[in-house]
């Protein structure tokens, strides 16, 4: 998943291939043609994630990527005076499974809160991590 994350989205060579790696290449996109636009990262055939035990995980990454690209802050919370937030958002497309069924493990991530409203699962960052 890592590689495919770093081909896909042309993560630099120093892409470490791991969580806190993943969460720092995808709100930090400051090259050429990144960070002045906003983003939307599609995953095509999300359905075989279900099985996959880091989804939780995975999508509590995710959503602190997006909250920190949103806010353009750096490693550390500071927010980052040089670049601009721009919004980044992720789809994850099922084509057999009802998002219903995704409820209870993306719940599992660290600091996510779930909602599921009109056969739309969403998942964000809750209270509890950006209060801190």
């Amino acid at each position: 998943m890592f590689r495919t994350f770093a081909r896909e989205l042309s993560f630099p060579g120093y892409f470490g291939h791991n969580w806190d790696a993943l969460v720092d290449c995808l709100h930090d996109w400051h090259d050429p043609g990144h960070g002045s636009s906003d983003v939307a990262v599609l995953i095509d055939d999300a359905d075989a994630l279900l099985k996959a035990e880091f989804l939780g995980l995975f999508v509590s990454v995710l959503c602190q990527a997006a909250w920190k690209a949103n806010l353009q802050l750096d490693g550390d919370g500071v927010p980052h005076g040089d670049w601009p937030p721009f919004a980044l958002h992720f789809v994850l497309l099922l084509e057999r499974t009802p998002p219903a069924d995704f409820t209870e493990a993306v719940s599992k991530g660290r600091w996510v809160d779930v909602e599921l409203t009109d056969q739309r699962l969403t998942a964000a960052l809750s209270s509890a991590y950006w209060t801190d």
